[in-house]
Parts: structure tokens; sequence; C-alpha cells
């Protein structure tokens, strides 16, 4: 993705932290910062905990900042309230990892889809209807699933409806928060693939929040990779297994599991846990697990770094190429 171009979307020191119970702040995301271009397929990938989902909520206004900016189309839009962020919710969508949890049990497939073209007032109700069955077409479904309820389609065809619903408003920017993670694989293969058609034919920009690396390598133009709440690495989708610098992003690589590995081939994985949000140390976030510390990361956080254009990293170690 050309970086000329100008961003559509910017987060700029995004930080949300939640109170506990004891008095302490548990941070989700710290001092976070990246940019989404138009068009672009950007994905965030990161263990369970990182901030992902988090910061896909504050993007959507679905979850307050701490402290930072979200810049959308030369406007922030952190603090809207009221119409400006209902009518804001129109160009940035959400497909979640479970649409079950986000469809009312009692409404039919119509109901749900064209319920945001009735909310918005677009169109009247056999206009709805209409568009309805045009968008389930878009998405792989015959216009019959209109008088379906959810408890009625299988996962795929559960979220291919999220998806229908999520297109209605013609969205700018959609947020996929592991949108296909509960998929079976061969019907998450047939859901990235109409994501990618339908980003190619209406020109969406897409953030897709996922933990497999081979699904994001396939579907992805950049690659974010967050620990503890920040971006580790930012890299081109094309050069992550050959040029990814990061001890984190390269013990994320190696922990993958492939059919096509050969019965010798070790599959590592990453040693430790993922340290408290809760209680964060001075110093580098992955010192605890990396086996290529020094003593400077223990006591300096690494500033991310451009290394070469497009590729971004946090790791005192990235100077010198010693990883």
């Amino acid at each position: 993705m050309s970086q000329e171009k100008e961003p559509i979307l910017k987060i700029k020191n995004v930080t949300k932290q939640f109170d506990l119970q004891d008095g302490k702040k548990l941070t989700a995301v710290d001092n976070l910062s990246f940019e989404l271009y138009s068009g672009e397929c950007l994905s965030i990938v990161g263990e369970s905990g990182c901030g992902k989902s988090t910061l896909a909520n504050m993007i959507t206004n679905l979850e307050t900042l701490t402290s930072g900016n979200i810049i959308y189309n030369n406007e922030d839009i952190s603090n809207l309230s009221g119409e400006k962020l209902r009518q804001n919710r129109r160009k940035l969508q959400m497909i979640f990892q479970d649409p079950s949890e986000s469809f009312n049990s009692r409404m039919r497939v119509l109901e749900i889809v064209s319920e945001p073209l009735l909310n918005f007032k677009l169109m009247n109700r056999a206009e709805a209807t209409l568009e309805t069955k045009k968008l389930l077409q878009m998405v792989g479904l015959n216009e019959e699933f209109i008088s379906r309820y959810p408890h009625e389609l299988s996962g795929g065809q559960k979220q291919r409806v999220a998806i229908a619903r999520a297109l209605s408003l013609s969205p700018e920017i959609i947020i996929c928060d592991e949108a296909t993670s509960a998929l079976d694989v061969s019907v998450q293969e047939q859901v990235l693939k109409l994501l990618m058609d339908l980003q190619k034919e209406k020109g969406l920009s897409y953030i897709f929040i996922c933990h497999d690396l081979a699904v994001v390598r396939s579907i992805s133009d950049r690659i974010l990779v967050m620990y503890l709440g920040g971006i580790v690495e930012v890299i081109y989708s094309e050069k992550l297994t050959t040029a990814a610098v990061h001890p984190y992003t390269k013990a994320l690589l190696a922990s993958v599991f492939s059919v096509e590995k050969r019965k010798n081939t070790e599959i590592k994985t990453i040693e430790g846990d993922l340290p408290s949000p809760s209680d964060i140390q001075p110093g580098c976030s992955f010192n605890s697990r990396c086996t290529k510390y020094r003593d400077i990361c223990f006591k300096e956080k690494p500033e991310l770094k451009e290394i070469e254009k497009g590729h971004l990293v946090a790791c005192h170690l990235s100077d010198n190429y010693l990883l």
C-alpha cells in the first residue's frame, strides 16, 4: 500500500485504561499510533489479551478513550456523541466473531439486514426489502433467506448475513474482529474470498483483527503486531516470513502449525505467559519472554522506529539487525 496516499483513518497516541477494584489501572491499549489507507487491508495480530478488540471498540466508539485521538477523514471522532456519533457509524462498521450475539433471535434475516436502512431513513420498507435481497445475493445467499431466523442458519450463513448488514449503509471502513475465527476452514476460506472480492468491488478499507498469521498473510496489505497493548512491529504482508525483525513476531511465525510441515520440523511455542496489563514493568514489554534480551531491555521502553520504508519495529536490537 503506497503511503503517499492520504490516510483515511489516523490513530494517534491512543490509550485505554480500566479501573480495577484494588485501585490499580489495567492498561489495555498503551499509547498506540498507526494509519489506515483508503482501499487497504490492515491486519492486527497478537495473543488474546493484547488489546486488539479493545482497540476496535474504541475506533467504533463502543469504548471511550482514556487519552489520544482518532481521526477519520480529517475529523476527530474520539469523543462524538448523540446524532454525530450515530451518523459516524454509517461509515465505520464492525463484523464480530460471533454474529449470533449481535442478532436479535426474534428478528428474521430481512429485519436484521434492513434495520439500518430503516433506522437512518434511507429507504421505505418496500425499498429496503429489495435492497436486502440484493445484499444477500452479493454475499452469496439467495433471497429465500429473508424469511429465516438466526437459529435456522449455519455459522457461515450467519457471518454472510452479518457482512450484508455491515454493507447496507455503504461504509468506507469495516472492522472485522476475529470475523472468521469460529468458522470451519472450508467456510472460512469462502468468507475470506467474499471479503476480498467486496473490497475490490467497493474500494473498502479493512481492519482485520485475527490471531492466525496464515490467514492475515493471504488477505493483508500490511500487518500490525500487537503485544501487551502496544505495537511491536508493522510490516508489509509479503515480507512477513522473510523480513520480520521483532523477536515476538518471529516467535509467532515459529509457532504456526501447518500440515505442510515435515514430521521432523519442530513447532515452537512462546515460553511464558503474557504479563499482566495491570502491572506493566519498566523497559520492553516482551523482555520477560525474549531470548535475546539485554540490560537495556529492562530499563528503557523501545520506540517504534522505521528501519526501512513502511517497516517499523519497537526493539532495542533492531538498529544493528542482531535478531
